[in-house]
């Protein structure tokens, strides 16, 4: 037996879900552009590499942790840039040829 769709009882429900639903969208691209980015900044192999994505990325966090996005408060998007930094300084710079 199928489970039934229930219907909210009054206008605000409906309202309600409405804003879940397009922030649930909002949410999820945002994390997922992010991890992407991060994704591109930790498979860098050269310091150049990871520098060009870095400006990208910064900007995404701060962005979602103004908003509220995604889960990101200010703390969160810190962090996130913090270990960014320690794995910028972990990677070595391509020789000059």
């Amino acid at each position: 037996m199928a489970a039934k769709k229930m219907v909210p009882p009054n206008k605000s429900c409906l309202k309600r879900l409405r804003q879940a639903k397009k922030a649930n969208a909002a949410n999820r691209s945002a994390r997922s552009a992010i991890r992407t980015s991060l994704g591109v900044v930790r498979g860098a192999k050269t310091k150049e590499e990871a520098l060009k994505e870095v400006p990208r990325l910064y900007s995404m966090l701060d962005k979602a942790a103004a908003k509220s996005r995604a889960g990101f408060s200010k703390n969160r998007a810190s962090n996130y840039k913090s270990k960014v930094g320690k794995l910028l300084n972990k990677l070595s710079v391509a020789p000059q040829a």
